[in-house]
Formats: structure tokens, sequence, C-alpha cells
């Protein structure tokens, strides 16, 4: 039962797939020339059945007999198989012979000695040829849609991998202050301890998300940034340019978290003085950017943060853009979106 209805489901597809129009042409092409032939040199004027036989015979059993039997002949009980290859074989011929003497008909052009020979021959090459731009045709959409579900799977391990991208050095920094908080001023651990607790759940549930909210992302980078204050307020300072608005924006989920880390990482832990940037604009696109201390002086070696925001944009956001470079004695990372992407 499961073979028929496998059979059944092939040959609906294969019928589906002989209808499209880039079909058409090389069926019309063989046809075409049999009814011409056979109207025009066989004896009675019956014969043109015969060939709209063939005709038929092909769009309907053709094809969908080489693709069932021989291209894919093993996946078939083989006394059904031998039944179905016989099938391919005999068509034009079992045509040429019954429809004549269905109709009475003593001899045709297209059934006369050498002529079935020749007819029987471009029946074969056309089933084929058919069947096998069919089995392209599968293959190839096949091949499309492990590609989309592979780019899918990429992007979610990627998105997965970013929650082990949170800097483990802050983490364990932010830890051991936290220890030490614990005995020297316990109103502030318990902030660090809220503020790393409040990271950690966003990040958790933004890898569940293919979008989310520019201003729930960028609430994860303030706290991000304020909890690199607590650990150094004296060196750490932050500006904060946001206007209202971003509500509408969408954003895939922890986008900019790496860039922030990169600006910390590189910036002030290296030693440079000044405040780490972040500025969003609305216009005709959403451009949000991080600046830094210190200048751009290309990706580190083994650096995984910038190469995850390109591949992300790539993966999420058709026209997005993703800049980093140096500015004087600054650097500046930009995420651009268009509206139409980001809404």
């Amino acid at each position: 039962m499961t073979e028929t209805m496998t059979l059944w489901t092939l040959y609906r597809q294969t019928l589906i797939g002989l209808l499209a129009p880039r079909r058409a042409a090389p069926l019309a092409l063989l046809a075409v020339p049999l009814l011409v032939a056979e109207r025009s040199y066989s004896p009675d004027s019956r014969g043109i059945y015969v060939a709209l036989g063939l005709v038929l015979g092909l769009l309907l059993l053709g094809p969908f007999s080489w693709r069932a039997f021989i291209t894919r002949g093993s996946e078939w009980w083989p006394p059904l198989r031998l039944a179905g290859v016989g099938l391919v074989v005999t068509l034009p011929m079992m045509i040429g012979s019954v429809i004549p003497q269905f109709l009475g008909i003593p001899s045709t052009y297209l059934t006369a000695g050498v002529h079935l020979a020749v007819t029987s021959g471009l029946f074969w090459v056309g089933s084929w040829g058919l069947a096998r731009d069919l089995e392209l045709s599968d293959s190839l959409g096949t091949a499309v849609r492990r590609n989309e579900a592979l780019q899918r799977e990429a992007e979610s391990a990627q998105l997965m991998a970013l929650r082990a991208h949170l800097d483990p050095h802050f983490l364990f920094n932010t830890l051991n202050a936290i220890a030490e908080w614990c005995r020297e001023d316990g109103a502030v651990a318990e902030r660090a301890i809220l503020d790393l607790s409040a990271v950690l759940r966003e990040v958790m549930g933004g890898v569940r998300l293919s979008a989310w909210p520019l201003s729930r992302e960028l609430a994860i980078v303030r706290q991000v940034l304020d909890l690199h204050g607590v650990r150094d307020p004296e060196r750490f300072v932050y500006e904060w340019h946001v206007p209202h608005g971003i509500e509408r924006v969408s954003i895939p989920p922890l986008l900019l978290l790496p860039l922030v880390e990169n600006a910390v990482k590189h910036g002030v832990a290296k030693g440079h003085t000044g405040p780490v940037v972040v500025r969003v604009e609305i216009g005709a696109d959403v451009r949000v950017t991080v600046s830094n201390p210190g200048a751009f002086v290309g990706p580190r070696s083994g650096g995984e943060g910038l190469d995850l925001v390109t591949r992300r944009l790539a993966l999420s956001v058709p026209g997005g853009v993703f800049s980093i470079a140096a500015d004087g004695e600054r650097t500046i990372a930009s995420v651009t979106l268009p509206v139409e992407s980001s809404q």
C-alpha cells in the first residue's frame, strides 16, 4: 500500500512538473512533427490518432515510468520494477500497434516498419530527457531547501554561541569584585549581583528570538555598561544618546553586545581614557554607533565578536551594514539597518 501511494505521489508530481511552461516547448517540439508527419503521410486520415496516442503516452506515462522504474528502480519490489522497465521499453510499440488495430487501420506512417523504430527512439529520448529534467529540478529544490535550513541552523548556532560570548574575563572579574564587596560593601555587592543576573537572564532569553525591540537590546547594553561602572567607577564612564521612538525599531537579538564588549576591552581596559559613547540615529535608516577611546588597528587575531556581527547581519538583515574604523584617537563601530528591515 505504501509503495502504491508513493507511486501515485510521484505520478502526480510528474504530471504537475510536465505542465510547467518551460517544459511545454520540448513537448511541442516532439509532438508537432509527429502530428504533422502522421497527418501528411498516412494513407488513412485517422492515423493522426496514433500520433495523438504517442504524445499522450509520452505525457501521461513516459517520464513517470522512466523516473519510477529506471531512475528510482532500486526502491521497488523486483517484479514491479521489471514490469515498469518493460512498460518503458514497449510503450511506444504498444501504442503504435493497439490504436491502429482498434481503429481498423491497416497501416499508418508512424507504425510502418522502420518508422516505428524511429518513433520509439524519439519517445524514449523524450521520456528520458523530461524525466532527467524533473529529477534535476527536484534535486535542486531539495538542495535549496537544505541550504536554507542549514543557514537557519547556522544562525541559530551563532545565536547560541552568544550565551558563551559574554566576555568571560568580564564575568570573572565582576564575580571576584562582588566577592570582595560582600565583605566591604554589601549594598554595592547586592546591586552588582542583581544587575549581572538581569544581564544573563536577557542574554539567555534573546537567543531564542529572531528579533526584538531595539529598546530591549539597548537595555542590556546599558546594564553591561553599568556593571563596568560598578567595577571601576573612577575610570569607566559612558555617554548615552538615545532618542525617543526606538520602540518601533526591531533588531536581531544581542547584535550590539559584541560591539560594547569590544569598546570596553580595547578602550578603558587597555589604559585609554575617555568615555564609551552609545548613539542611536533614526532617519532614512537606523544607525547605532558605539565609540571608545583608542584608535582601531584592525581585527584582533582570534577575535570572533566583530566577525559574528557581520555574519549575523548577512543572515538576518538584508541590506544591513556593519563598519568599524579609527577616528583620530578613538574607534567608531556602527550598525546601519534599513528602516523596512527594522520595523
